[in-house]
């Protein structure tokens, strides 16, 4: 072999060494570092209008928090407004119907002013007002706040706040003489029809937010006394179903939009005006806004520059989903910022990311769900906890067999170390929330039995897919619509009762890790890896019988190439001669 050929065959050996690295490096599970999408500064600013009266904001106070910089963040304040039943209308600002209530005075003349934003795809109102008064001593309602442990066997009806007339009071300021005629001294700003218009009933019993709107009453200057004040914007929220996780989100759902329609700049203070107890999940309302306080802990009159009143959570669209069709698909931010469509929202990934960044952790879409250690697969598991003062402390069994089926998908996990899957226990009853929001975004997959912990799903990263276990007592959407809304992929499986086969659990588990290519952790069997060796010592055979080919046929080729040479050389000579003369 002579040195040509020498050459030649190192650098194939070379390309293919290349190619092999080439192979290695794609199949390398990669973490994506891509930076997110900054949020627009421009809704730090963004205001309803700027009348006489309105308040301003110049500078953050010390005790608001700043609103955190949001990949799936979208624009609140929107032209054209959206469609009535459009997804923006359903999951963002639809409350485009603004109701005048109490104007502010003219020329900035002192005095108070009230409105509300009516959503007709929701029926339902955010409203707002300025220079408003809360009476606690006209709220009948526990103090609120209390250690569960202190308040065991206290009943509802004690903790759901009843109204007196003038439990809260606006001041009118120097309205014209038709708004005095129409309030008189003392008079209802929201009664009778219109506030049925504006915050209808619907299917509450006794709808508490309508009751506490329909107290509030106009009064003169004089009569206006505060004993404190509270400078900035607070949100004064009613909670019905405050233990249960399902329902608290569609709480923090409403206190998010709410905030975000009326434009506040930073996180608004909250204000509990209800007398429930403390719940683990009042550390998330803790992360979401700039302080927290329940209304029958103020001693005396206390008067706000700027308040906010949260619709109920049976307003959201979270809720209304499970009775009426909302025929919306999640889709990423970017894609909706350059190709609107009315049949898709990012909203629930917004509000996902919120809660995360609430908590201090990361909110890129790209973050690496695949851990050093494999692919996470949290099972949720329900468990027995005390969760309020009525209850007995132990939850209904939906899986009967649900500790059989975790300890079988344990087992079968570590009986495939190369599998590379983590299976985490999902106590979440006994963990804080901040660990709990952590364990949903780090999951690959989300599994568990139906139940209120799989709520959190709200915040997870949008290549998680959700196995749900359903018995036949509880078939109801509530999971499949969240992952449809966030546009997740979303797998059942249905019982017959309440027993589930741990074979069939794990199967479907596989299956789902196969379709998503999760195959660098899907485990190996003796057949595969016979047919990877098969595949490999073929490949070399077929590269060694091309090297072969190439040795045998280069000298005969090299040698006809060098006679075509030689004959067109002599060819040329015997026409044009041998160049000399």
């Amino acid at each position: 072999m002579n040195a040509r050929q020498t050459s030649l065959l190192g650098a194939i050996v070379v390309l293919f060494l290349l190619n092999c690295l080439s192979i290695c490096l794609y199949f390398y599970p990669l973490t994506e570092n891509r930076s997110p999408l900054t949020e627009p500064t421009s809704h730090l600013t963004e205001r309803r209008s700027n009348l006489a009266g309105d308040r301003h904001h110049p500078a953050r106070p010390r005790r608001l928090k700043r609103w955190p910089s949001l990949p799936s963040y979208l624009p609140w304040t929107q032209q054209p407004r959206p469609p009535v039943n459009s997804c923006e209308a359903y999951f963002g600002n639809g409350f485009t119907r603004r109701v005048d209530l109490l104007p502010s005075s003219p020329g900035g003349g002192g005095g108070g002013w009230f409105r509300c934003f009516y959503s007709e795809t929701l029926r339902s109102s955010v409203c707002e007002g300025g220079r408003l008064r809360m009476v606690p001593e006209r709220i009948r309602a526990s103090r609120g706040g209390e250690r569960l442990e202190e308040v065991v066997g206290r009943e509802e009806d004690e903790e759901l706040p009843e109204f007196e007339d003038g439990a809260f009071e606006v001041e009118a300021g120097a309205v014209d003489l038709g708004l005095r005629y129409r309030y008189g001294r003392g008079g209802k700003l929201l009664k009778g029809d219109l506030l049925d218009m504006y915050v209808p009933k619907g299917d509450v019993d006794r709808h508490r937010m309508g009751e506490l709107l329909g107290s509030i009453r106009v009064v003169e200057a004089g009569d206006f006394h505060c004993d404190q004040w509270v400078e900035e914007p607070t949100l004064l929220v009613i909670r019905y179903e405050y233990a249960n996780m399902f329902h608290t989100v569609t709480d923090w759902y409403s206190a998010y939009v709410s905030s975000r329609v009326t434009g506040l700049p930073y996180r608004p203070h909250l204000v509990f005006v209800d007398g429930h107890c403390k719940t683990q999940l009042e550390e998330t309302w803790d992360a979401l806004f700039s302080s927290l306080r329940h209304a029958k802990n103020f001693s005396g009159s206390v008067c706000f520059r700027h308040a906010i009143f949260s619709p109920l959570g049976y307003e959201t669209p979270l809720f209304k989903g499970l009775s009426e069709e909302i025929d919306c698909h999640g889709a990423p931010a970017h894609d909706l910022q350059r190709n609107a469509d009315d049949q898709k929202t990012a909203r629930l990934h917004e509000f996902g990311e919120m809660i995360k960044s609430s908590f201090g952790l990361s909110t890129s879409e790209h973050h690496n769900m695949i851990s050093a250690s494999g692919y996470n697969v949290l099972f949720v598991r329900r468990e027995d906890y005390l969760a309020h003062p009525r209850h007995r402390g132990k939850v209904e069994s939906r899986l009967s067999n649900e500790q059989e089926v975790f300890e079988s998908v344990r087992i079968w996990a570590s009986n495939h170390l190369d599998c590379k899957i983590n299976v985490i226990n999902g106590l979440f009853a006994h963990m804080p929330m901040k660990e709990q929001v952590e364990a949903i975004r780090d999951a690959s997959v989300i599994i568990g039995a139906h139940g209120a912990g799989l709520t959190h799903t709200v915040s997870a990263l949008p290549k998680t897919v959700i196995l749900e276990i359903i018995s036949e007592k509880f078939r109801r959407p509530h999971f499949e619509l969240i992952a449809q809304w966030k546009g997740l992929e979303y797998h059942a499986i249905n019982l017959r009762g309440s027993y589930a086969a741990p074979s069939v659990v794990i199967k479907k588990l596989g299956n789902i890790m196969r379709m998503r290519e999760m195959t660098l952790c899907y485990p190996s069997t003796p057949k595969k890896l016979a047919m990877t060796v098969g595949f490999f010592f073929a490949g070399a055979g077929l590269f060694g019988y091309g090297l072969h080919l190439w040795y045998v046929n280069a000298a005969p080729q090299r040698a006809r190439i060098q006679a075509r040479s030689e004959f067109v050389k002599e060819k040329l000579r015997r026409k044009y001669g041998d160049g000399r003369r």
